[in-house]
């Protein structure tokens, strides 16, 4: 694909009252963690433990968000996006994670909402996007129920507080993440290693979903609520057993146990029949999977990249950061990642758009009663700095590839409703630090500025001229 990629003849394929947006993450953009009150999250402990982060830095000033409301804003604005995805940082709302509250926090929040509605971006909430408060974690963290249950008292609070403008709410974000990178493999915070402990941890951020959803739900029928998954085909590597069992493997573990779980209500049989050589399931208590199983009106779908496994070992993830991480997969540690021979990014993540549109089809056929959208897309690339302009070829070719596989899905009767691509700007990209550039937007992280590249030209002029169709239509 070429970077004279037929803009106006992709902007036609969307429909009407499509919702095209950029998306961030509380730790990673804000900085200012210990401004106003704000309490510790495990992030904040976690990377001041040597070794955890490749450059050794930190988010305490990340691109200062916190302090430049009207900046972002005014970011997202002149891409022409409608819509503006972040998430609420847990500790700056509730700083010991119970339901006592930080009202400078959350003025914070009221605030970013107000701004954006005043410039008719509508903003989309995540109220869980990694940044566990640190208290929580401290008296156990995930694999304790008490967490979700807090969870849910903090899900109340800022809908109480926020949901007065704001109707779309994503539970949370990317739990196969926070299980069991968090947990297991121990790259991301708090950086346990503890398989048993991740699959607890993985159930508890399911039932913490679950009571989000409804607490949200009682308090405004109308709201759209929505949970984040990551999805990746798997392959197998060949069509011997073995390859082919490790593909069902990490395929259930990565793409069906939480789409089940909060859909079906139910954990896929063969999945837990694999977790059983780690667990007993004794956290599953008598009513888990109907409060798991909470109305849903939007799937969000995250997708990055693709996997092929086999299952005689020998080979690893190229994703991880060299930070001496173990295992993500609980149970299912003698799988191994194998090249497809596909280009990459710079985080060694393959590329393949089509399978963007195969994971939409796939869910839709599955999931028929719920509407998608696409809440993270985009890749990781060095950029070209060249009289002031930011050339990102390879990443304006994935954004085209990938949108082009959006409208595929589209015109195969997928409901998609809404594009957000990752990220808005450059930011602090957890275990890689400042070493790896997702944004459309450059952000120079010693002075602050800004400089939209040329992929999110390319995406803000293709945004204005798909809304100005449908407008005039």
């Amino acid at each position: 694909m070429s970077n004279d990629f037929d803009g106006p003849a992709l902007a036609a394929r969307f429909p009407a009252g499509f919702t095209w947006g950029a998306a961030t993450s509380s730790y990673q953009v804000e900085g200012s963690t210990g401004a106003d009150g704000r309490g510790k999250s495990i992030w904040d402990a976690f990377v001041n433990e040597p070794g955890r982060v490749v450059d050794g830095s930190n988010g305490d000033t990340a691109i200062d968000s916190y302090r430049n409301i009207a900046a972002d804003v005014a970011t997202v604005k002149s891409l022409g996006l409608s819509s503006y995805r972040f998430s609420l940082s847990w500790p700056r709302i509730c700083p010991d994670g119970d339901a006592r509250v930080n009202a400078k926090g959350l003025a914070y929040y009221s605030d970013l909402v107000d701004a954006l509605l005043a410039e008719g971006i509508t903003p989309w909430i995540t109220l869980y996007h990694w940044d566990l408060p640190q208290a929580l974690e401290d008296a156990g963290g995930w694999p304790e129920r008490a967490t979700a249950e807090r969870f849910g008292e903090f899900a109340r609070i800022a809908h109480a507080a926020l949901g007065d403008r704001v109707k779309h709410w994503i539970t949370v974000n990317e739990p196969w993440c926070a299980a069991f990178l968090g947990y297991s493999s121990g790259e991301h915070a708090p950086g346990r290693r503890e398989p048993a402990a991740s699959v607890t941890a993985a159930h508890h951020l399911m039932l913490a979903h679950g009571l989000a959803a409804r607490a949200i739900k009682a308090a405004d029928p109308d709201a759209i609520v929505s949970i984040g998954l990551n999805f990746y085909p798997v392959h197998a590597a060949s069509d011997n057993p073995v390859d082919v069992d490790a593909a069902r493997r990490v395929d259930g573990v990565q793409n069906r146990w939480f789409t089940e779980a909060a859909l079906r209500g139910a954990y896929p049989e063969d999945v837990v029949e694999d977790f059983k050589a780690i667990s007993d399931f004794s956290f599953v208590e008598d009513g888990d999977m109907d409060q798991i199983h909470a109305p849903v009106d939007v799937l969000s779908v995250n997708y990055y990249s693709r996997f092929t496994v086999t299952g005689n070992g020998g080979a690893t993830s190229a994703s991880a950061a060299p930070t001496g991480a173990g295992s993500a997969w609980p149970a299912n540690e003698h799988i191994g990642f194998v090249s497809a021979g596909l280009p990459v990014t710079d985080m060694g993540w393959e590329i393949e758009p089509a399978g963007l549109t195969e994971m939409l089809t796939r869910l839709h056929a599955g999931y028929p009663e719920v509407k998608l959208a696409v809440t993270e897309n985009g890749a990781a690339f060095p950029d070209k700095i060249e009289d002031g302009r930011i050339h990102d070829p390879e990443r304006l070719e994935y954004v085209q590839g990938h949108l082009a596989a959006c409208a595929d899905a589209v015109e195969a009767g997928v409901p998609l409703v809404a594009y957000f691509a990752w990220s808005l700007a450059d930011n602090f990209e957890w275990a890689w630090g400042y070493t790896k550039r997702f944004g459309l937007v450059y952000v120079d992280f010693e002075t602050g500025e800004r400089t939209v590249k040329d992929s999110g030209r390319w995406y803000g002029d293709l945004v204005r001229r798909a809304r100005s169709n449908r407008e005039a239509e």
